[in-house]
């Protein structure tokens, strides 16, 4: 066995239900390293150009990465990836907690699953074996219980399953994987992905812990960072979560809010990290090995919505989404809201901007009770939220078409295609381009749709940091600035984070600049663990040659420029608040793509070049794009 990896993949087909082993050489593995990079490479190897996301010729892969599952903070989390049943361009999804780290342990570091099983069935991989099991007996049933179900049919409480829930077999196009009950693969549809091949779950449980190269050095940095934790910039991530956001953007009037006609709301404080904390917050859970505990965990046993803390609570996003989004107000209705989508395996990203885009519809006149089964969706009604949120989850009324995301429903019904705000399908998260134009770009480019977390965002590049000196970012720039060196930024960064879901790390624990640990401790983390020598500037050419490789699928699809689209309605002016008035010159982002495409490598239709694959040793896949 190397140093990181165990040189095994696994290839499942579920329709003839034959299962082979892969074992491919070292260099592979430094050359991908795992996660979105590794996942990607299976799609395209694996998938045929033009077929139908929800069609068993559609890939559906997991994969760590060379350190997943060492004993340090931010290593346990685990990459999806398959063509986008949102988008029909490529899919990809991060989620954290136990599963990961578990899954390294049975002595496998990936999973590729093609076709479609007769019946449900899930797979079962433990000390090196794999097998298929029948999972009929788990449709129908909510994600605790089917964890409860297999946890005591294969007696070891201990096992981790990431299974798609109620939703994706109702076939909501936005449902994602959970594991834990409440760690989420929550973008792209790739809980959709998985039911469409009656796959239900995959089932890990392992005792073949990842052999380090160094284990001293290693356990410094572990111990180092511990250590540094109280005085990090993330130490209040640990108190009070990604929710310590919400008011903090409320006031700078940056909180997206009734459908992103608002950057600001009144008395928003009501579901803020800080009363979270102080009221329903029951418990802090953490990843495996993690020192920072982030993870919300809420109970409410009193009033109108009860909420079992087996189910987590609700992070930044969602009680944007379900909150601000939609004008609530009401914490233990989100919270309750948050459940609901924890239980049947939905991502609160699309439902809670999918159910705003509804609200804005109503208010404008374009729906009214009757298409709302007398459903009173003004912003504002918490009730009405989570009842559509239930309607969704169920596949009632409208909620069987709301379940398709905004941009199909507004297709479907005919009204408010101009208060979509979606990019490439998938609804826009909850951090607002209009204070960070970079991120704006990136929103737009994204290969698998908007997304915060795929660069760092402008804000941070006000200040100089000895990451940024490493890469030729020296010179800080003004967060509304759209020039050569924000654009240089904005794609730098982009390679970073690239690179961070590669190797399957957090992004709240690993970056350039108030992380625990910064870009270049993560280029030692790595050649401890693998007894490697890369450099920062290699994990740099690892980011990019993902981003390429997800381009290049969409391009085999047929699909370049004209998908980097950026939403009308975020070039309307915002109301009321500190940011009254504002908006986004929309051509301005539009006009920043001939810039970043050229420095991306890439033709003036968004799509990568033979020298820029060449370059990345990506030779193989130019061929097949015929450049």
């Amino acid at each position: 066995m190397a140093n990181g990896f165990h040189g095994k993949i696994i290839h499942v087909n579920l329709t003839t239900s034959d299962i082979q082993i892969e074992q491919p050489e070292d260099l592979f593995y430094r050359k991908y390293m795992g996660g979105s990079a590794m996942g990607t490479y299976y799609l395209l190897k694996n998938t045929p150009a033009g077929v139908d996301p929800l069609g068993p010729e559609n890939t559906f892969c997991l994969f760590p990465s060379v350190i997943t599952g060492a004993s340090i903070s931010g290593l346990s989390r685990i990459t999806a990836t398959a063509k986008s049943p949102i988008s029909g361009l490529i899919g990809d999804s991060q989620a954290g907690g136990f599963f990961p780290a578990e899954f390294k342990k049975t002595g496998f570091d990936g999973l590729v699953v093609t076709g479609k099983a007769e019946n449900f069935v899930y797979i079962w991989i433990h000390d090196g074996e794999i097998d298929i099991r029948d999972a009929r007996h788990l449709v129908g049933k909510y994600t605790a219980d089917v964890e409860d179900l297999i946890r005591s049919e294969l007696g070891d409480d201990r096992i981790q399953i990431a299974q798609c829930g109620i939703a994706a077999e109702n076939g909501i196009l936005y449902s994602s994987i959970i594991s834990n009950s409440n760690r989420a693969h929550g973008r792209t549809g790739m809980g959709a992905v998985m039911a469409s091949k009656n796959l239900k779950a995959v089932v890990v449980r392992g005792k073949t812990n990842i052999k380090l190269y160094n284990v001293g050095r290693f356990r410094e940095i572990a111990k180092s960072g511990a250590m540094a934790f109280p005085d990090s910039g993330v130490f209040n991530l640990g108190k009070y979560g990604t929710a310590a956001t919400v008011e903090v953007k409320n006031t700078s009037g940056y909180l997206p809010s009734k459908n992103w006609s608002s950057g600001f709301i009144e008395g928003i404080e009501q579901i803020s990290g800080k009363v979270m904390y102080d009221t329903v917050l029951k418990d802090r859970d953490t990843c495996f090995a993690c020192v920072v505990r982030c993870k919300r965990v809420v109970e409410i046993t009193e009033g109108k919505y009860h909420v079992n803390p087996r189910y987590g609570g609700p992070e930044y996003e969602t009680l944007s989404t379900l909150g601000s989004y939609c004008g609530v107000k009401d914490l233990a209705a989100i919270c309750y809201a948050n459940q609901l989508c924890n239980m049947y395996g939905v991502d609160t990203i699309a439902c809670g901007a999918t159910i705003a885009w509804a609200m804005d519809c109503y208010e404008k006149g374009y729906l009214n009770l009757s298409d709302t089964n007398n459903i009173d969706l003004h912003f504002g009604n918490a009730d009405a939220m989570v009842a559509m949120v239930e309607a969704i989850c169920k596949r009632e009324g409208l909620g069987i078409t709301l379940g398709l995301g905004s941009v199909r429903a507004a297709e479907i019904l005919g009204v408010g295609q101009e208060l979509v705000v979606a990019v490439k399908g998938s609804e826009v998260p909850a951090h607002m381009p209009h204070d960070r134009i970079g991120l704006g770009l990136i929103y737009s480019v994204n290969p698998f749709g908007a997304d915060h977390e795929s660069s760092e965002h402008d804000p941070f590049y006000t200040f100089a940091s000895d990451d940024y000196s490493s890469l030729g970012l020296l010179n800080p720039q003004p967060y509304d600035a759209m020039n050569f060196e924000k654009i240089k930024f904005s794609l730098y960064t982009q390679y970073l984070v690239s690179v961070n879901d590669t190797l399957c790390v957090c992004n709240f624990v690993y970056g350039p600049v108030w992380h625990l640990y910064k870009s270049n401790d993560l280029v030692e983390i790595i050649n401890v663990i693998t007894g490697w020598n890369v450099s920062l500037w290699e994990l740099m050419l690892i980011g990019k040659r993902r981003l390429n490789l997800m381009r290049a699928f969409n391009a085999r699809e047929g699909v370049g420029r004209e998908a980097d689209t950026f939403p009308e309605k975020m070039s309307k002016p915002l109301s009321g608040g500190p940011t009254d008035g504002i908006f986004i010159p929309r051509e301005k982002i539009l006009d920043a793509q001939d810039q970043y495409y050229e420095m991306a490598g890439w033709d003036k239709e968004g799509k990568p070049t033979r020298s820029t694959l060449e370059e990345l040793g990506l030779g193989w896949l130019a061929n097949e794009l015929n450049l």
